[in-house]
């Protein structure tokens, strides 16, 4: 789905023009990439949470030359999708995380 089709389906679904619907999206992404400058987290229950992760310096290689080249850190955008979405998306997952452990290890 792309951001002109979002536009489509909220001017759609509010009777609002697609100008106005646009701008209400703008607003939207607008004020998450700020938190997100910001380092806070954005919480949109129950869809998920935006957050900044930290990524550590590392030495890397040049595919084309093989050279070694230093990865200065950098702090990137994450995404953590909320129970619903993930139940939304892949269904109800079954059994708890330690019954799940138990039944690998045998």
């Amino acid at each position: 789905m792309t951001k002109a089709e979002i536009v489509d389906s909220v001017a759609n679904e509010s009777e609002l023009t697609k100008r106005q619907a646009t701008e209400i999206v703008d607003l939207i992404l607008d004020e998450i990439t700020s938190a997100l400058q910001k380092g806070d987290d954005v919480a949109l229950t129950p869809f998920g949470r935006f957050k900044v992760r930290a990524r550590k310096a590392r030495e890397g290689r040049n595919p084309k030359t093989g050279a070694k080249i230093k990865i200065p850190a950098r702090k990137v955008p994450a995404f953590v999708a909320g129970k619903a979405l993930k139940e939304a998306v892949g269904g109800a997952r079954g059994g708890s995380r330690k019954a799940t452990k138990k039944r690998r290890r045998r």
